[in-house]
């Protein structure tokens, strides 16, 4: 019987257990927390966005090398995934596109993958950390690993490293799996946060902690843009957040690391053009001219924001908005378009819920996820180099390249 050692219990090494177990292998997963799948517990704020039916992997995946993902999609899709999981007995809901489990409880997928994992009989050891993988002159491997009951030796015919990211390391993301690959002669692109909170300079953005609008985020590196999202941006004391700022990011994460200048610009009135706005105001200020400043743009945005606009313009708070010269309309037409942050950092990995960087996928096979280096091993998940968007991508890339590494580990000839 086959013997295959799987390195991480989360989504991505829990779908290759269940795959390779269901073709008569013998199954070891080695997690180092107190139980598989605790990453899985905290996804879609504890509803766990699956997968998304509308899922496009030509523009939701980044990296160094983004057409690996439409690859892997292409040899386990959402569909298969869909029947995956309708196998184990899980039903799902859509939601716009969105799947989610049928309780909308993140437990509940976690607890299926665990309990089908067990049902076919492969073995969950936790509260193991693994401290290197070895592959001997025959071309099985040894896996060395500490456990609560002392060091332990482990034997496989393949291994797959399933260990996460560095992303919300509390769940067992802690970046150990970089250093197994490195050993191995894998090239690692350096990790950072993804689909995190950005941090901007300036005081303003304490006076507008608290507010939600909807808006559009354009993120600029050296004053060229390099990625735009919309829907509901999330003002702070320290800057930015909101799942448009989450989508660009990665963007910002790689900009600062290269020593680059990242600004963003926040479009609060994103379907209208700068002209149209201006019009408007133009139009309000010749109708409500009676109006203070202060309550010149009452309706239109939460008053905080309002009144950082208006000033951040230079238009008196206290004076009738008749007495707004064209100018200053301009300028707040301007301000309210394309609103100035710059940023200087982004939140850290604990806050982080994925990474950019990662196990470069040009030294791994996406028709089987092997190792192009180290025959018999193979490499799964936010391990590689290889993000998605928001919306399930991120647990699609997961169940796409365990179920993909677990099915080829089980058929490959040695």
């Amino acid at each position: 019987m086959k013997k295959i050692v799987i390195v991480g219990g989360g989504a991505s090494g829990l779908a290759a257990a269940i795959t390779a177990a269901r073709k008569g292998c013998q199954v070891t997963v080695l997690e180092h927390k107190e139980r598989p799948g605790k990453k899985i517990l905290a996804t879609g704020n504890g509803r766990c966005n699956l997968t998304n039916l509308r899922l496009d992997p030509d523009t939701g995946y980044r990296g160094g090398t983004p057409g690996f993902a439409t690859s892997v999609l292409s040899k386990v899709t959402v569909e298969e995934t869909l029947a995956f999981f309708e196998d184990m007995g899980l039903p799902v809901r859509d939601r716009d596109g969105y799947v989610y489990p049928r309780s909308a409880q993140a437990a509940a997928v976690a607890d299926t993958l665990i309990l089908e994992a067990e049902h076919l009989g492969a073995r969950l050891l936790c509260g193991v950390h693994v401290r290197q993988v070895e592959q001997r002159k025959n071309g099985a491997f040894l896996v060395r690993a500490a456990s609560p009951e002392g060091d332990i030796n482990i034997p496989a015919d393949c291994v797959i490293l399933a260990t996460g990211s560095k992303a919300a390391p509390a769940t067992g993301s802690d970046g150990s799996g970089y250093g197994l690959a490195e050993a191995l002669g894998h090239t690692i692109i350096p990790p950072l946060p993804a689909l995190v909170q950005v941090i901007c300079r300036g005081k303003v953005f304490r006076q507008l902690a608290g507010i939600r609008a909807e808006g559009e985020v354009r993120l600029y590196l050296d004053g060229t843009l390099a990625a735009r999202d919309r829907g509901e941006l999330q003002l702070t004391d320290y800057g930015i957040s909101g799942i448009p700022v989450f989508q660009v990011s990665r963007y910002a994460s790689v900009g600062l690391a290269e020593g680059r200048k990242v600004e963003a610009e926040l479009d609060f009135w994103p379907d209208r053009e700068e002209s149209q706005v201006l019009s408007f105001l133009r139009e309000r200020r010749d109708r409500l001219p009676y109006r203070t400043g202060e309550e010149f743009l009452t309706g239109i945005f939460a008053k905080k924001l309002g009144c950082v606009l208006l000033s951040s313009s230079g238009i008196s708070l206290t004076d009738p908005a008749g007495q707004i010269p064209d100018r200053k309309l301009e300028r707040l037409a301007g301000q309210i378009k394309a609103f100035p942050a710059q940023i200087t950092g982004t939140k850290s990995f604990d806050s982080a819920q994925i990474c950019c960087g990662g196990v470069s996928v040009d030294q791994v096979d996406p028709a089987t996820m092997e190792s192009r280096l180290v025959p018999g091993l193979y490499l799964t998940g936010e391990l590689l180099d290889i993000d998605g968007i928001c919306g399930g991508y991120n647990l699609q890339w997961a169940w796409s390249t365990g179920i993909l590494a677990g099915r080829s580990a089980a058929g490959r000839n040695h």
